[in-house]
């Protein structure tokens, strides 16, 4: 097994000062969200996919990926204040914080453990991926057929599951073999994404008790 490196190790504060970087871009697209005209919220969802599509090509571009990187984040910002002000009007605005704060807790305390254990979960990999696109087939079903509120709540549940494993894996990963400089920018996105994700599914979960 490898271990980070001492010149990988020196990358950490850079990495951390670009995510809180790019976090305060995605807040800035939070607050612009609530400009946007509701119309145009799906086209943006749209865009961030093709972004996101372009990111994974295009991670080992320093440039590109910095500049994609700071696009992806404003425009998920956006799209975010559309599915906070849902669930704040179907759950309440309580709700959505305690979703928020059970969702920073251990996303946070998943990290520590991550980066701190001498285990490897690299084998994690490959079964996290497969239950990403079964949770997304089930979710796109969902979206034209409609499900009772036992399989939204085990839907949710399982989406739980597995974005707290995609964080397991991931901070384990960059403990155990390290990162570039060139690799922060999908770095970045991948760490908010396993928050964003796990933070939504918290809420869906909450809704699916309703």
């Amino acid at each position: 097994m490898e271990n980070i490196t001492y010149g990988e190790r020196s990358l950490i504060p850079k990495l951390v000062f670009v995510f809180l970087l790019a976090i305060g871009v995605a807040t800035i697209g939070l607050v612009a969200g609530s400009f946007v005209p509701p119309a145009l919220m799906l086209p943006l969802i749209f865009l961030e996919l093709v972004l996101l599509l372009v990111m994974v090509f295009a991670r080992r571009a320093k440039k590109v990926g910095y500049s994609l990187m700071f696009a992806f984040m404003f425009i998920s910002g956006i799209t975010m204040y559309a599915t906070l002000s849902y669930y704040v009007s179907t759950i309440g605005a309580s709700e959505v914080l305690k979703a928020f704060g059970i969702a920073l807790v251990s996303f946070i305390g998943i990290a520590i453990y991550a980066v701190k254990t001498k285990e490897d979960f690299s084998f994690l990999g490959g079964f996290l991926t497969l239950g990403l696109f079964v949770l997304i087939g089930f979710l796109l079903v969902g979206m034209f057929i409609p499900f009772s509120s036992g399989l939204n709540m085990g839907i949710a549940a399982a989406g739980i599951l597995i974005f707290v494993g995609f964080t397991l894996y991931d901070f384990n990963r960059l403990s155990k073999y390290g990162f570039s400089e060139e690799e922060i920018p999908f770095i970045v996105i991948s760490i908010y994404l396993n928050f964003i994700n796990l933070f939504i599914s918290i809420l869906r979960f909450f809704k699916s008790d309703d």
